[in-house]
């Protein structure tokens, strides 16, 4: 990417605030954290998977948009240079077989314990959230303080190698006459999910109980709003679930790594 230095030294030290108080064990949903600045979901995954999921994301674009991809151990990234992925993520998952084992704070041990980890990191939505929030779009779970809800669905990704699984999505409910401005201001942001897959009908796509999120919390739905669909960054850890694959380490849904690059960059 050409333009990673383009945030501002302010807007750069407010990212690397909000990092410090991460690895001081801030662990929270980062939604809203850093308002301006690109988050970004995170797997890491042993190196014999790495060809796996890099062809993954590559047929599956929507939900899995890579913004870079760490050399094999290594826990640094272009994305933001002074940061260590292996502690400056609220909430990590650690995944064996495909089982979820546990959640920590820090993953230093167990980088030293798989050194041979391949680390990508995928666009997230909360990208597109400040510009929809300066557009006058309320968004839920920042104004209820929660994590954002997120849904297995019924939509297949496109399987590669060992790898197959479900889209993930989040929601975000939106009222009806701004709908169509939430669509506009996403779809420019195509690096970090883009525009909606699926508006309404949340039994279209298999969700049984909107107010029963498969991860994440659930929001209020006001009276005129519809609920809005976007591909998640978690859709990865559903393939790591489906697959059974034998050890990774992602980030817990909602609570992502924080960049020092502007929601700008990935403006089109």
């Amino acid at each position: 990417m050409t333009n990673l230095m383009q945030a501002t030294a302010g807007a750069i030290a407010k990212a690397q605030e909000a990092r410090l108080a991460i690895r001081s064990g801030l662990a929270i949903p980062t939604a809203g954290m850093a308002k301006g600045m690109t988050q970004a979901n995170m797997i890491s995954l042993p190196r014999d998977w790495a060809f796996d999921f890099l062809l993954y994301a590559q047929r599956n674009p929507k939900s899995c948009p890579i913004l870079d991809v760490c050399e094999s151990g290594s826990y640094r990234t272009v994305l933001a240079k002074d940061a260590d992925l292996r502690t400056d993520i609220p909430l990590y998952h650690v995944w064996e077989n495909g089982k979820l084992v546990d959640e920590i704070t820090d993953a230093t041990e167990l980088w030293a314990q798989h050194p041979d980890l391949v680390t990508f990191l995928i666009g997230c939505s909360f990208t597109f959230e400040t510009p929809m929030l300066e557009a006058g779009i309320e968004i839920r779970h920042i104004t209820d303080n929660c994590n954002v809800p997120m849904y297995k669905t019924n939509r297949l990704c496109r399987p590669a190698g060992r790898l197959e699984g479900e889209l993930v999505v989040s929601m975000r409910p939106i009222p009806a006459d701004r709908v169509s401005d939430a669509v506009m201001i996403s779809g420019r942001f195509p690096s970090v999910h883009g525009a909606p897959v699926h508006i309404g009908s949340p039994d279209a796509l298999g969700i049984k109980d909107i107010m029963s999120p498969d991860f994440g919390s659930s929001v209020r739905i006001e009276e005129g709003e519809i609920p809005v669909f976007w591909a998640c960054g978690v859709t990865p850890q559903a393939a790591v679930m489906r697959s059974g694959v034998p050890f990774a380490i992602s980030h817990a849904p909602g609570h992502m790594f924080i960049t020092d690059v502007p929601d700008a960059a990935y403006h089109v």
